[in-house]
């Protein structure tokens, strides 16, 4: 028996290191890593041991005897990458072929601490703090605007990916780590400035992520029902600053999405599931009421391009062909699309692989002028991109790029799913054209002591193991740089910046605090069989994190 790798992979090579025989690739050595959509294990090599399904932190390898419905077809994916690869060399009592010892977080030994803020306590933020928390004996100021930790785990994250929710575990263990101070509930900006922040640490990371959606800039695109993927997505994961009623689905037999990417997949397969079959997730409450009373019947996401180019990836795409009572249909509209899905190559490793994944899946020219037919199903529209959101005081319908012109499409409600956006950050030099801060290495340019990483860094592309290489380097950088010292020393000692952040907001959450939220939630949970029932405002965390109801 073997084990294999599956949908919800986070490539962040934690397996990697763990594995005696060097079967799991591509590894952060080898040219293919970070361009492929998920890791693969070697049948042929693997020994059976389960030291990487311990250590995978999103519960994503599982013996291929154990696979069934979606994740079956998992084995043959993992053995298809090797099938045209020759053998990795082994050698050694444990079968690797060993390099030169290599000490990347090699430091003096009279290295004296330094302070350390991460700005953002997501998957970025903690990946850095990690780095640092493990391999220096730096103190980690933890500061996040939201009075509870997460980030896009917490908020990003679909509620029926619960493997992926569990690399939050992971990065949770460093909260009440003895080198660590938190301080929720903080807003760079709002409550201290970037130069304060500065000011009372050596270095200051930036994890702030990319909090602004993409527009597509068409008439209509304001109308109450056409909203952002983004927002859609925090108001089904109970996010505080996105209200209840931002959403209504009682209205709505049709849905078009803007976008084919994972985010796309995801608001399409919440809004067709079986409301049942999410209620034991920590789906916010008003969401599964909503859901409960939905009409939606039918959800088209449009691909400005072909199958061969479609933004998700194939492990998300073949999780849709196995929804339980949903239908996945491809709109044969265009003479292109039949062609690109019977040659594309299979193998979730291959260029254009998403399309293979499409063979077998029912074609049709969608009679757009009929109304939603019974049951549930998703459309995938190809060479279609919007041009126009029709309607008076509300979405009616979406006029859509086709063969030879234009066509319409009825529907009640319009979400774009184009992407994220970096925001500037007060203090900080940005790039109004990629959405980033300026860097070298993570190194802010201009401003000493200061460094990004994550999509405010590199933009928003990547999952949540991009952050694991992405923060290393800049971690490597703001290290370089504190054994040249060519940090400025911090002005203020280590506890006047408590002070200093309890006295600008009343909604400042501590360790503490954030451990006596997630008690608080998992108990709201435990009477239903659900994970944790979150609170979807910010007077609610603050109370949860004192022990009030």
């Amino acid at each position: 028996m073997t084990y294999a790798i599956t949908q919800t992979c986070c490539n962040d090579a934690t397996c990697v290191a763990v594995c005696p025989v060097n079967c799991i690739h591509p590894t952060p050595e080898e040219r293919d890593f970070g361009r492929t959509e998920m890791l693969y294990v070697d049948p042929e090599t693997c020994i059976d041991c389960g030291a990487c399904a311990d250590a995978c932190p999103v519960d994503a390898i599982f013996p291929v005897d154990s696979l069934f419905g979606a994740r079956k077809e998992y084995a043959a994916i993992n053995a298809a990458y090797y099938a045209d690869r020759e053998p990795e060399p082994a050698a050694g009592p444990n079968f690797h072929a060993w390099g030169a010892p290599s000490f990347e977080r090699s430091l003096p030994s009279d290295f004296a601490p330094i302070r350390v803020a991460v700005v953002g306590t997501g998957p970025a933020g903690m990946y850095a703090a990690e780095d640092l928390l493990l391999h220096t004996n730096a103190e980690v100021s933890l500061i996040d605007r939201l009075p509870v930790a997460g980030g896009l785990v917490r908020y990003g994250v679909a509620p029926d990916h619960p493997g992926t929710k569990g690399v939050g575990e992971t990065f949770a263990r460093f909260h009440a780590h003895p080198r660590v101070r938190m301080h929720l509930g903080v807003e760079v900006g709002t409550h201290i400035s970037a130069e304060e922040l500065s000011a009372h640490h050596d270095a200051v990371i930036y994890a702030v992520g990319a909090g602004a959606d993409r527009r597509l800039s068409i008439p209509g695109e304001d109308l109450p029902s056409s909203i952002a993927a983004t927002s859609f997505v925090s108001w089904y994961n109970a996010h505080p600053e996105v209200a209840p009623d931002t959403v209504d689905l009682s209205r709505a037999e049709r849905v078009v999405v803007a976008g084919n990417g994972n985010v796309a997949l995801d608001v399409a397969r919440i809004l067709v599931a079986d409301p049942a079959g999410l209620a034991g997730t920590d789906i916010a409450d008003h969401a599964l009421a909503a859901l409960r009373g939905s009409g939606v019947r039918e959800v088209v996401l449009l691909g400005r391009r072909g199958p061969e180019d479609a933004a998700c990836t194939s492990s998300e795409l073949l999780a849709l062909k196995h929804l339980p009572g949903v239908e996945l249909v491809v709109d044969d509209h265009d003479p292109r699309i039949g062609p690109a899905i019977e040659d594309a190559a299979p193998g979730s490793a291959a260029p254009g692989s998403a399309a293979a994944v499409l063979r077998g899946v029912r074609r049709e020219s969608v009679d757009w002028a009929r109304p939603p037919a019974e049951g549930r199903r998703i459309v995938l529209r190809f060479h279609s991109a919007p041009v126009e959101i029709t309607g008076r005081d509300d979405v009616e319908g979406v006029r859509v790029t086709a063969d030879g012109g234009q066509s319409g499409i009825p529907a009640q409600l319009f979400l774009r799913a184009i992407g994220y956006r970096g925001l500037a950050v007060p203090g900080l030099p940005f790039d109004e054209a990629s959405g980033t801060v300026p860097h070298e290495g993570g190194r802010v340019a201009g401003r000493p002591g200061t460094y990004v990483v994550g999509w405010i860094k590199r933009g928003p592309s990547g999952g949540i193991g991009a952050n694991r290489t992405c923060a290393a380097e800049t971690v490597g950088t703001l290290l370089a740089d504190a054994v040249a010292g060519a940090l400025p020393s911090p002005a203020h000692p280590a506890k006047a910046f408590g002070r200093l952040v309890r006295g600008r907001s009343r909604q400042v959450v501590d360790a503490r605090g954030l451990a006596a939220i997630d008690r608080a939630e998992r108990a709201r949970g435990r009477d239903g069989g659900r994970p944790r029932v979150k609170f979807g405002t910010v007077p609610e965390l603050v109370a949860a994190s004192k022990g009030r109801r």
